[in-house]
Parts: C-alpha cells; structure tokens; sequence
C-alpha cells in the first residue's frame, strides 16, 4: 500500500471512533441549557420591573401635565398609563411563575 492510502485508512478509523465518543443522548445539553436560560429570569424580571417604574414615573408626569391644563381626557390617560403599568408588572410575575 502507498502511504496515501495508509492515511486515508487512518483518517477514517479516527472518524469513525470519534463519532462513536460523541453520540450520547444529550441529556447534559440540555440540562445545561435549562440552567443557562432560568438564571436570565431573575435579572429579566428585575428589568421589567424597572421598566414599568420608569413607565410609572413618565405616566404620572403626563398625567399631571394635562391634569394641570384642565384636559378632560385626563381620567383616560391615568387610566391608560396605570394600566401599563400594571400590565408589565403582572406579566413579568406571570412569565416568572410560569417558567420557573
């Protein structure tokens, strides 16, 4: 045999010896991928919290601004804000509670 053909023979035993190793039912993959995923809960919640105070915060100026004008959509607006708010507030709790 010609050494072209000595490796050819040798490169294939390797590969098929290194595909016996990696077969596995990836039961450790995606074990891991599941802790990866919830320990960006904690930190996302926290954000979304933040989110709907500075939507709080913005909400109420909005609405003290018309209420100070004598705007008569002032009720609605309140409403519409203070429901936002509430809204990321329940839904960041919900998806917490949901997935974890």
């Amino acid at each position: 045999m010609n050494r072209k053909k000595i490796w050819m023979v040798l490169l294939l035993v390797l590969a098929t010896t290194a595909g016996a190793y990696a077969q596995g039912n990836g039961m450790a993959g995606i074990n891991e991928a599941t802790k990866m995923v919830t320990s960006y809960f904690d930190p996302g919640t926290k954000l979304i919290y933040a989110v709907g105070a500075v939507v709080g915060l913005i909400g109420g100026i909005k609405v003290y601004n018309k209420f100070a004008s004598g705007d008569p959509d002032t009720s609605k607006t309140a409403a519409s804000w203070f429901g936002a708010c509430i809204f990321l507030i329940v839904a960041a709790t919900i998806l917490r509670s949901f997935f974890l």
